[in-house]
């Protein structure tokens, strides 16, 4: 999806308001603006759940900046929530941000747009600040949403709507012992390493010049799991399973984000006391392995209308953690070298 996916569904409000003497208001004139984000593996509507803040920017039809719209009210979740604008006659083009405007926002715009200012002028940087925040819950990053749309004023407003896309995502590892046992979250380290930190005006990433940027846990612990699995047979012992939840900005099938998780050398097990790579995969890889050929669609929507993930780790404890089977839903991919 890109920068003209969201191309309106219109729906023009013909005027019934001809004066017929000069004592009548004006008619109003501009546009009526439905914002709505179903670009998710539902196909359902989850704006009114999911945005808590709006922000809209305004351009004409040559790509200069017009006005600037700011919603952080309960209005955004009612089901029926429109935003009428008035305006002087002509075409606009509007670019909607979710995410921008609230207290706990990890993306701001980089410039804020001004007199002069044109559409593609505008960049969205994420707060790098977050990812590395002492305290592990502040790295989760705030959702951030992105949408845009061209239409034509009219009298009694124009209708449209802003289709919305999510730029942000939830990933959860969990690391289980193939012949049971306990897996504990601190022995280990995990990380994600992805240049997807700057956001063009069209939502593209920009990576040019951009240093990486490496996501920790904004959380980790322990969970039972009751099952055991002994080649294929499942025994009812409870084992304890590791656990970590990493938040990422949007996920890109042109870049190559990956994931590591390490032993760390404090780790008893650990006899040469350097932290052990445990998994080193390509990322996006092996996301699109959850991808049920049900869905017909292509890897990059795949990844953008997907945004909480979780992926499985079996690991074979033989003194070393060499061995390595990664069930993704009912995917098994088995791995000898564990540096792919």
């Amino acid at each position: 999806m890109g920068a003209a996916f969201c191309v309106a569904s219109i729906g023009l409000a013909f005027s019934s308001c001809e004066r017929i003497n000069e004592d009548l208001d004006p008619c109003p004139h501009g546009v009526s603006l439905r914002f709505i984000y179903d670009y998710n593996m539902e196909y359902a509507n989850a704006f009114p759940k999911q945005v808590d803040c709006l922000t809209l920017y305004i351009y004409d039809d040559k790509g200069n900046y017009v006005d600037t719209k700011t919603v952080t009210g309960t209005e955004l979740q009612d089901e029926n929530y429109r935003m009428k604008l008035n305006l002087e006659k002509g075409n606009y083009h509007f670019v909607a941000y979710g995410g921008l405007a609230c207290d706990e926002k990890t993306f701001s715009v980089i410039q804020e747009p001004a007199s002069g200012s044109k559409y593609t002028d505008l960049r969205v940087e994420m707060d790098k600040s977050r990812v590395t925040a002492t305290v592990p819950k502040d790295r989760k990053l705030h959702d951030m949403f992105w949408g845009e749309l061209s239409l034509a004023t009219a009298d009694l407003y124009s209708e449209g709507t802003v289709e919305m896309m999510k730029n942000t995502n939830n990933i959860r590892i969990v690391l289980q012992q193939l012949e049971g046992g306990t897996v504990n979250a601190d022995d280990f380290d995990f990380e994600i390493t992805d240049n997807n930190s700057l956001f063009n005006y069209n939502n593209d990433l920009l990576t040019g010049g951009i240093p990486t940027v490496t996501y920790t846990p904004w959380t980790k612990g322990q969970a039972q799991t009751g099952v055991t699995h002994t080649g294929s047979q499942a025994t009812p012992i409870p084992v304890e399973v590791a656990y970590a939840e990493l938040s990422t900005s949007r996920l890109m099938k042109k870049n190559n984000p990956h994931l590591v998780v390490k032993r760390r050398k404090e780790n008893k097990s650990n006899k040469d006391g350097k932290d052990d790579v445990v998994i080193n995969i390509p990322l996006n890889e092996y996301l699109l392995l959850t991808c049920s050929e049900y869905y017909k669609m292509g890897d990059q929507e795949y990844l953008d209308r997907e945004s909480r993930w979780t992926l499985f780790f079996f690991l074979q404890e033989n003194g070393n953690w060499w061995n390595v089977k990664i069930v993704v839903n009912d995917w098994v991919v088995r791995i000898n070298d564990v540096e792919l």
